[in-house]
């Protein structure tokens, strides 16, 4: 163990009750998705931790609710910038339903691991820098409020920040292993809706064009993109078509979730949605897209910030770190667009996000922490792996 790292690692495990009481303070508010009533609490609290810990904090409103840009230790080399969002999937009274607890070396709670636990790591890691007086390269924080449905009033500043950056971390939840996430799938969320004729389905059905039948034949269509080894997937969730049985259906709609890979996987998908007419000339098929995010691919510059990742985990003295792939997407999709080096899924380890019994390891958030700032200590050039 170096001698940086075991300043960091015994700083951090100092600040674990610290770290546990920020995490049980920002898990008993509810910051549910598209409530910017809601929303303005926790991001009032992540920002007064920003001013005190000495960052530049600016809360700009969007329509998705407040989004904060925060600057650590300014400077003229491209900085650090870390990804995190402070909306969860929880409604409204569901802190004081299911509120935050302790069990031995789990915390569990509404949004602990996804992504309040990540956050508060970050957190702690500025703290550790200012205790041990470190200056690493600038940090900019973007804590925005609409990660879990889309992202839609983040995006543009999401990309904008990344090409300005030597590296981006999202402190989402690692691998059950603890492993960083170097790929993401793409995805694409589309409601497909199909309008037909109506007609009596006993009497006249020769007058009508079934809208169910138009939409069953495409959707047939579309699970054709998927292949064997899972690289594409094709999800159909909601459908709707709210006709009698006795009536030619005149409107039908599915909602359809859309993975790949690779970007091949994602042309492909669009090339086939395009491509899509109904067969009886009286209907038509009519595509909206929701949302979308590219994938994120591992590329040379991602595995090379991985592997250093790994040599700064040993230098910790705490477990060696992998990489691997997830299916699910997170704003580290939308950075790739920039081309820079992503390091995902370097939050803690726990489980059951989007669950009810969503967890999060207690000694595997004070490593995270330790990581982070070791990481944004560490002198290495950046730009050398871009």
């Amino acid at each position: 163990m170096g001698e940086l790292g075991a300043a960091i690692i015994d700083a951090a495990r100092r600040r674990r009750p610290k770290l546990v009481e920020m995490l049980a303070e920002i898990t008993a508010i509810d910051a549910p998705s598209g409530d910017r009533e809601a929303l303005a609490a926790p991001a009032a609290l992540l920002s007064s931790w920003l001013e005190e810990l000495g960052a530049r904090t600016r809360t700009r409103s969007t329509p998705a609710g407040p989004l904060i840009d925060a600057t650590y230790r300014e400077g003229d080399d491209a900085p650090v910038l870390v990804l995190c969002h402070l909306d969860t999937v929880w409604p409204l009274g569901t802190a004081a339903e299911r509120p935050f607890r302790v069990e031995g070396e789990v915390a569990r709670g509404p949004g602990v691991l996804d992504m309040r636990g990540g956050i508060v790591a970050c957190l702690g890691a500025l703290a550790t820098l200012g205790e041990l007086d470190l200056r690493p390269r600038p940090v900019r924080l973007l804590i925005t409020p609409d990660e879990e449905t889309g992202s839609e009033a983040s995006r543009e500043e999401i990309v904008a920040a990344a090409r300005a950056a030597a590296l981006v971390l999202v402190p989402e939840p690692a691998l059950a292993d603890g492993s960083l996430k170097t790929a993401r799938k793409g995805w694409l969320l589309l409601r497909l809706r199909a309008h037909g004729v109506a007609a009596h389905a006993g009497l006249e059905p020769e007058r009508g064009a079934s809208a169910v039948d138009e939409l069953v034949a495409a959707l047939t269509t579309l699970q054709g993109l998927r292949d064997e080894e899972g690289d594409t997937t094709v999800n159909v969730g909601l459908l709707d078509s709210a006709n009698p049985a006795n009536v030619v259906a005149e409107l039908a709609t599915a909602t359809i979730d859309l993975r790949f890979t690779e970007a091949a996987g994602e042309r492909a998908a669009r090339g086939a949605l395009a491509a899509l007419a109904a067969r009886d000339p009286r209907a038509r098929l009519e595509v909206t897209e929701l949302h979308s995010r590219p994938p994120l691919m591992r590329t040379e510059a991602s595995a090379a910030a991985a592997a250093r990742v790994r040599r700064l985990a040993r230098d910790l003295g705490i477990a060696a770190i992998g990489e691997g792939a997830a299916g699910g997407v997170s704003d580290a999709n939308l950075a790739a667009l920039a081309g820079v080096p992503i390091l995902d899924g370097i939050g803690p380890v726990g489980g059951g996000a989007h669950a009810r019994d969503e967890w999060v390891e207690l000694g595997s958030l004070v490593e995270r922490s330790a990581l982070i700032a070791l990481l944004l200590a560490d002198d290495q050039d950046e730009t050398e792996a871009r």
